[in-house]
């Protein structure tokens, strides 16, 4: 696929009016929100309405706290009001994060999210086609609707499907039943070529798809600002969320490709002790340099 430019977004509802207008006049081509703090889809509104030609979508949306019924909404309806411009970016964040933050059981997550999509899928055909609800899967059905319930077809129905991933399986998951793969920042170059782009090219094939037509998006952090001093702040403020995603059991892989396992159950530890901290101080330099690209906006080229 040809290589596009995106960026992210505030969240900040009074802001993103203007900042949407701004990131469309530089030439970007793409805009993305994730869900932390605040809602993805909300601020999306306001980037379709005052956008023309920018590709917008949920960074990573966390799955399972909305029922595909709901997911297919909230993209079916942004795909219609934006003319199509809409990607529904999809991840499963982790256990714990699941059963205690959001509330919902949880299942091995990559057959919980292919079920997810292609249960989404069965409803959007229903709405485009009139095709008979008839999907049962292993954790979704949909099997009732009427006209009362049916937004109907729109301009725009094949709405692309990005998976966020972290490990293997969802990375295979991406290439075989989504249109494309989110690579979380927390990845280093190595474990980008030799772990996750394998795993998204074995899924494509699995499923018969050209894996030049499959979407690669993000990976690592752009550590980048005016100045030196600006930089070596932007770095601190880096190492920091880095030491967070270190402490993710669930993403360990990554520490390990490098030989940072015992850092990374020492990270975890001080994570349930909660101090962050202290966690900082464990992310080497060393470290940094295979995460980020750092430098200021006159060195970023080069690197």
């Amino acid at each position: 696929m040809p290589m596009t430019v995106g960026t992210g977004i505030p969240t900040d509802m009074a802001l993103i009016p203007e900042k949407a207008r701004q990131i469309e006049r530089l030439g970007y081509d793409s805009v993305s929100v994730g869900e932390t703090s605040h809602n993805p889809f909300l601020p999306l509104v306001l980037v379709a309405e005052h956008t023309q030609r920018l590709h917008f979508g949920s960074s990573v949306a966390i799955a399972f706290p909305r029922v595909p019924h709901i997911s297919a909404n909230i993209a079916w309806d942004l795909s219609k009001y934006s003319g199509g411009r809409f990607v529904l970016g999809l991840g499963t964040q982790v256990k714990g994060h699941n059963e205690r933050r959001f509330s919902v059981p949880w299942a091995p997550p990559g057959p919980h999210l292919r079920d997810y999509i292609n249960c989404m899928r069965a409803i959007w055909d229903s709405w485009q086609n009139g095709t008979k609800p008839n999907y049962e899967g292993e954790y979704y059905q949909y099997k009732l609707t009427s006209p009362f319930f049916n937004p109907g077809p729109i301009e725009h129905p094949d709405i692309p499907v990005i998976v966020s991933a972290v490990n293997p399986f969802n990375a295979r998951l991406a290439g075989e039943v989504a249109d494309g793969i989110a690579i979380h920042g927390f990845s280093t170059f190595k474990y980008i070529r030799e772990v996750l782009i394998p795993a998204v090219h074995e899924g494509a094939r699995r499923a018969g798809k050209d894996v030049s037509k499959v979407h690669v998006r993000g990976g690592g952090f752009i550590v980048t600002a005016k100045t030196e001093a600006e930089v070596r702040a932007a770095k601190e403020r880096s190492r920091r969320q880095i030491s967070f995603y270190a402490s993710t059991r669930s993403y360990s892989n990554v520490m390990k490709l490098h030989g940072w396992a015992d850092e990374a159950a020492q990270l975890h530890r001080l994570s349930i002790e909660g101090k962050w901290d202290d966690m900082v101080g464990l992310i080497t330099d060393d470290m940094m340099e295979e995460f980020c690209v750092i430098g200021t906006w006159d060195e970023l080229p080069s690197k």
